[in-house]
């Protein structure tokens, strides 16, 4: 469904989307993306003996806040009043001994609003997984952090889209 860019005027230039006309409705939207640790990495986060402390409670609280934060970072985005915002974390099975070993993050955000919340929760993901990279930096310089899309949304205009490929 190609509609065009939005975020330009007839002359071309760069414009916020009028959302004024658009119906208020409730919007969903999922993000994920991954970062893959050294198998230490890995144990270390899951013991909580990272020198910096619990790593995944503070990736947490970092994307939720990010999240909030996306307009102030994506100039063309609406500031958005959240619902909820979660931060979830799904961690390899202790038995895969696979090296390296990939963390992924899934930022989930509900609103009723006139816009979707699709680039709140790729911020979220995005800040989630740098501040596992920041706080873990010192015992693991090679993480690598990919993978980042919208995986699921729901809501406004253009309905429900669900993604149907595996991660990675």
């Amino acid at each position: 469904m190609e509609q065009g860019l939005t975020h330009f005027d007839s002359q071309g230039n760069a414009v916020m989307v009028d959302v004024s006309a658009k119906d208020v409705s409730v919007r969903m939207a999922q993000a994920k993306g991954q970062i893959t640790v050294r198998r230490e990495t890995l144990a270390a986060i899951q013991q909580g003996t990272a020198r910096k402390g619990d790593v995944l409670a503070v990736a947490r609280i970092a994307g939720i806040m990010a999240a909030k934060k996306t307009a102030e970072l994506i100039p063309l985005c609406h500031p958005l009043v959240f619902d909820s915002c979660t931060i979830d974390f799904v961690l390899p099975e202790p038995k895969e001994p696979a090296n390296p070993c990939p963390i992924e993050a899934v930022c989930t955000v509900r609103l009723s609003g006139k816009t979707g919340a699709e680039i709140e929760a790729m911020t979220g993901v995005s800040v989630a997984l740098l501040t596992i990279y920041d706080m873990c930096k010192a015992m693991d310089r090679g993480m690598v952090i990919g993978a980042i899309r919208l995986w699921e949304k729901s809501g406004g205009k253009s309905g429900h889209f669900l993604r149907n490929e595996p991660l990675g």
